[in-house]
Order: C-alpha cells, then sequence, then structure tokens
C-alpha cells in the first residue's frame, strides 16, 4: 500500500467558508447555529440550524455556470468545497493525467423543494382530493424544468466535481448516512494505497434544511426542542443535551501520494494512515448501547493503521448531543482504550456547527487534519453541566494547544453505521 496524505481542505461550513475561516471558527469556539432564514418557519417546532448563510455557487463554476440549473443547494456546497481545496492544495488538475484522478463523496436524502412542488401538486388535484396524476403531469410539465430530477439524485455532487475538475478516474457515492462522509474519504484511501488512482477528491455534503426535513426528525424526536439561545442549543456529551440541531455544509480534501506530494513540495496536512468500518446490526434508530459496533471500527482503523491505542492523541468525536448516541460514543471509546480512555482529548464540532448529517464526516476529517497540522485540539463548546455517565476529557469550552501526532476520527450513522479514520502528522 502506497502512503496517502491530505494537501488541500475545502470547507463551506455554517461557521465559515475555506479552511481559513473554519479553522479560526472552530479553534474560537464560535458556533454557526442561528435562525433558520432560508424559509419560514411558522407552525414549526424546530426554528434553528446550522445554516450556511449567503452562499452562491456560480464563483465556482468556471466555465460550466448553465450547470448550476441543475445542482441541488448540498451539490453547490460541494462544488464549492472542491473548488476551495484544489486551489488549497495548489495542484493544477488540468496538466494532470485524468485517468488518475478520482471523485468519492458521500451524501445522503436530497430532499425535494416543497415551494418547487407545491404548485403542480396543487394543480394536480382532483375534485375529491386525490392525485391526478394526468393533471399533476401536465402541470409539472408547465412549471418545472426538465433537468429538475437531477438535482436529486445522489450521485451528482461527484459528477459535476469530475466535470469541473476533468476527473476521470474512480468515481464513486456513499449513502451511509451520518457515516458517508467518513467512508468517503477512507474509500479515497484504499483506492490511492492500492494504485488505482493518484489523487482523489474525497469528502461529503448534505443539506436537509427543509420544512419536510425538519418535521419528519421531529417525529423522530432526533433534533431539539430546547428554548435556549440558538448557540447554546447543540451540547454533545453535555448532561442537558436533549437532541441534535440539524446542519448543512460540505468538506472536500485533496488526498494524493505521499510520494507525488513531496515531488511537486506540496503542503501535507496530514497522513491518513488506517480506516475501519462496521455495522451494528441492532437496529434503525437506536445505536447499540454497549457501544460494541462502534468499538469494532476504531479497533480496524487502528489496525490498519499498525498503531497502539496508547499512541492517540486526540478523538474527534462523532458526538451528536442525543442522551443515547454520545453516552454510547463514551462506552464504545472506553471499550477500545481502557483506563487509558479519561486521558484523551475527545470533542466534538458539532457542538459548532450541528449534524451536517452525510456530510458531518468529512468536515471533521478536515478538523481532524487541521488539529494535526496546527498542534491545537478545538473545544466541545457549550459543555455546563456534567453528565455523571459521560465522564471523559471532552476538552470543555476552550481550545487546547497541545502535539498532536496521531489521531482518531469517528462516524456513526442511522441504521447502525460506523466509520473511523486514523490520521498521523508527517
Amino acid at each position: 500500500m502506497r502512503r496517502v496524505v491530505i494537501t488541500g481542505i475545502g470547507v463551506i461550513s455554517p461557521n465559515g467558508i475555506g479552511r481559513r475561516a473554519f479553522s479560526e471558527a472552530i479553534v474560537e469556539g464560535r458556533s454557526g447555529v442561528g435562525p433558520i432564514e432560508s424559509f419560514d418557519t411558522t407552525g414549526l417546532a424546530v426554528k434553528i440550524a446550522g445554516e450556511v448563510k449567503n452562499f452562491d455557487v456560480m464563483p465556482y463554476l468556471g466555465e460550466h455556470k448553465k450547470n448550476a440549473k441543475a445542482m441541488s443547494r448540498a451539490v453547490g456546497f460541494a462544488v464549492a468545497a472542491a473548488a476551495l481545496a484544489v486551489q488549497d492544495s495548489g495542484l493544477e488538475t488540468d496538466a494532470l493525467d485524468p485517468a488518475r484522478i478520482g471523485v468519492c463523496m458521500g451524501t445522503g436524502i436530497t430532499p425535494m423543494d416543497m415551494a418547487e412542488l407545491a404548485g403542480p401538486v396543487a394543480r394536480g388535484m382532483s375534485d375529491d382530493g386525490s392525485l391526478d396524476l394526468a393533471r399533476f403531469s401536465k402541470a409539472r410539465a408547465e412549471s418545472m424544468d426538465p433537468l429538475w430530477l437531477l438535482k436529486h439524485l445522489p450521485n451528482m455532487a461527484a459528477s459535476h466535481i469530475s466535470i469541473l475538475h476533468r476527473a476521470m478516474g474512480p468515481n464513486n457515492t456513499i449513502v451511509t448516512a451520518c457515516a458517508a462522509g467518513t467512508q468517503a474519504v477512507g474509500e479515497a484511501f484504499r483506492l490511492i494505497g492500492r494504485g488505482d488512482a493518484d489523487v482523489m477528491l474525497a469528502g461529503g455534503c448534505d443539506s436537509r434544511l427543509d420544512p419536510l426535513m425538519l418535521v419528519a426528525y421531529q417525529a423522530m424526536s432526533a433534533v431539539s426542542r430546547s428554548t435556549r439561545p440558538a448557540a447554546e442549543v447543540s451540547r454533545p456529551f453535555d448532561g442537558e443535551r436533549d437532541g441534535f440541531v440539524l446542519g448543512e455544509g460540505a468538506a472536500v480534501l485533496i488526498m494524493e501520494s505521499y510520494q507525488k506530494a513531496r515531488r511537486r513540495g506540496a503542503t501535507i496536512y496530514a497522513e491518513v494512515t488506517g480506516y475501519g468500518s462496521s455495522f451494528d446490526a441492532y437496529g434503525l434508530t437506536r445505536p447499540e448501547p454497549e457501544g460494541k459496533g462502534a468499538a469494532l471500527s476504531m479497533k480496524a482503523a487502528l489496525r490498519e493503521a499498525r498503531v497502539d491505542p496508547d499512541h492517540i492523541d486526540y478523538i474527534n468525536a462523532h458526538g451528536t448531543s442525543t442522551r443515547l448516541n454520545d453516552l454510547m460514543e463514551t462506552i464504545a471509546v472506553k471499550r477500545v482504550f481502557g483506563h487509558r480512555a479519561c486521558k484523551i482529548p475527545m470533542s466534538s464540532q458539532k457542538s459548532m456547527v450541528g449534524h451536517l448529517i452525510g456530510a458531518s464526516g468529512a468536515l471533521e476529517a478536515a478538523a481532524t487534519a487541521i488539529s494535526l497540522g496546527h498542534g491545537v485540539v478545538p473545544p466541545t463548546i457549550n459543555q455546563s453541566v456534567r453528565d455523571p455517565v459521560c465522564d471523559l476529557d471532552y476538552v470543555p469550552n476552550t481550545a487546547r494547544e497541545m502535539p498532536v501526532r496521531t489521531a482518531l476520527s469517528n462516524s456513526f450513522g442511522f441504521g447502525g453505521q460506523n466509520a473511523s479514520l486514523v490520521m498521523a502528522r508527517v
């Protein structure tokens, strides 16, 4: 296996656009959670989110601006993050063999815009209140773009990125809920390692800030209904956590072989040394309470990296701010690290940006690489009430300057999907 390194980081997040802005925000503990502005929340129990504000995809499209009409909001985030990552890396993709450049993206549901559908559905109703398909089809044809369907296909993020950067190599889309972004980075690591590609654009994107999605998450009792100030609602591992805050955004990493990166004199943020994935085989929404599946994922990543658990300096936690998931992750870390678990700093960026679902693992991989490169561990903000069963070092409220040589990043998703990455400083 060839060594694989991260040489570019592109981020579109609620608390910062671009690597530098995102890095500064997570070190400062700055929240991007606030009142939802993109649609009217009247009548909804949940009115806050980690929303990306003032975003425009057009500057990132180059000569392909016409493709914007076939992009969902999540795809626009992905395209922008990829462009920022390429710029950050200094790569000139046009000068590379396109067959040796690949794309691997994690994502999830792309909700159909309710406002876009409302007109055709209303005009397609029959007198008895049922949907008349003939009327609906006619109304849709009159008012909706013929490329409308392309906005909602999960592979579109990888497709648009590949077109923009002439990436003709391996092209994958991972749809494994909250683990998708981490698995995309892990699969890209494997593709380069075994020689199937020299460069991969890997990451995740998601945007579910939509009335129907909020109602669905409310029905599952997954999202917080706290009446605290918006920036204080997402509180992973805190004793008063009551659910996650939905977020949106994207992160893309430029990953390449170590030899190639050294030859071109690239800045190397971190080396990916191990990847593990597993499945709980327990329940669709509830994590396996003893952390067995999550522990299997961490152990697999450590085993591939050939790293002893005693050598992990930092854990970038999944840390959703739900009662069950945070407890499970705490138990799983104790399973893997034993008596040393309480001595390893562990923090969650979801406290600042909310839960980006399919993009969350990629964003957290970016944060982990930043920690390795800059020697600082971001905090878990909103830590004020101790939970006696969540008793590890969650880096409460303030970033910690410390040498980080080897780190672990975790993602645990709905359905029981688990994924972990090990990264090292070069």
